[in-house]
């Protein structure tokens, strides 16, 4: 009786040390020259992480009214994004958008410049203070609803800085949301500018890509109020001829579906990453 106690405690220390991660995850404090102000992130990095190796980064962009830490706060599985950095042995860094920035240069408030901010100084910080992949084919970006629209955006408009980009129940048309989360705020009101609307929704990018310039994934939940525009965005990348992976899944707007499509999205950008280092090689 005792012996079988002591292998089920065994089995279960083991299963608890499979389980947890190792990763380490820093809080840093980065200085936005273009807002005058000091902006935290999260910056996970794997077991394994030495200066000895240089590690590619996947930039996580969280939703509205969110922040910085709602990956390892909100997640109801609170080491996911740990673990993913241990399991396929590259950094993560949650950035913070503010509680509605929409990742872009605000054309009405120049206090908000989050574009400049997460694709150049918040990059630039990264690469400077972490052993890093500094150049596109080991960074990707990609991001949770506001967060959706942010990575695309960014990646579409700066793909000389990103290799691969991803969404999660994305907002990836800004004008059917016209009265919505303070969209407005940033772009001044849809009726009055339908032009600027239009080009900053990620769905009127299309045009700045060309067949596989970027490595591309989005998913949506069936259920979720963004599947229609997700759904029209995979239909305009088909008809540009754009590769691209595309998921509707079962599931709304909500933490259980987003920590499930994490996993698929790191999958993705393992594979983008892992393609990427070999091509490097071959041409070496």
């Amino acid at each position: 009786m005792k012996t079988g106690l002591v292998k089920i405690f065994v089995l279960y220390l083991l299963f608890v040390g499979l389980s947890c991660s190792a990763a380490t995850v820093d809080t840093v404090l980065t200085y936005s020259a273009a807002m005058h102000k000091n902006i935290k992130a999260l910056v996970v990095r794997p077991q394994d992480y030495s200066t000895d190796k240089k590690f590619p980064v996947i930039y996580l962009l969280h939703g509205y009214s969110g922040n910085y830490a709602d990956w390892v706060n909100s997640d109801p599985d609170k080491t996911s994004v740990q673990q993913l950095a241990d399991r396929y042995d590259l950094m993560i860094v949650c950035a913070d958008g503010d509680y509605s920035s929409w990742y872009f240069d605000s054309p009405v408030d120049p206090k908000w410049k989050y574009e400049t901010y997460i694709s150049s100084e918040l990059v630039s910080y990264i690469d400077s203070h972490y052993s890093t992949i500094g150049n596109r084919s080991g960074r990707a970006i990609t991001g949770l609803s506001m967060g959706g629209h942010g990575a695309l955006f960014l990646a579409f408009r700066h793909q000389d800085v990103y290799g691969a980009c991803g969404s999660m129940s994305g907002g990836v048309d800004l004008r059917p949301f016209a009265d919505n989360w303070d969209i407005a705020k940033r772009l001044g009101s849809y009726k009055r500018y339908p032009d600027r609307w239009a080009a900053y929704s990620v769905i009127n990018l299309v045009g700045l890509l060309k067949p596989n310039s970027l490595a591309i994934t989005f998913d949506c939940g069936s259920s979720d109020f963004f599947a229609g525009v997700n759904k029209a965005l995979h239909e305009k990348l088909l008809a540009a001829k754009i590769p691209h992976d595309y998921a509707s899944r079962p599931g709304a707007h909500t933490w259980e579906y987003w920590g499930n499509s994490i996993n698929y999205q790191m999958l993705f950008f393992n594979r983008f990453f892992t393609k990427a280092y070999s091509s490097e090689v071959v041409k070496q």
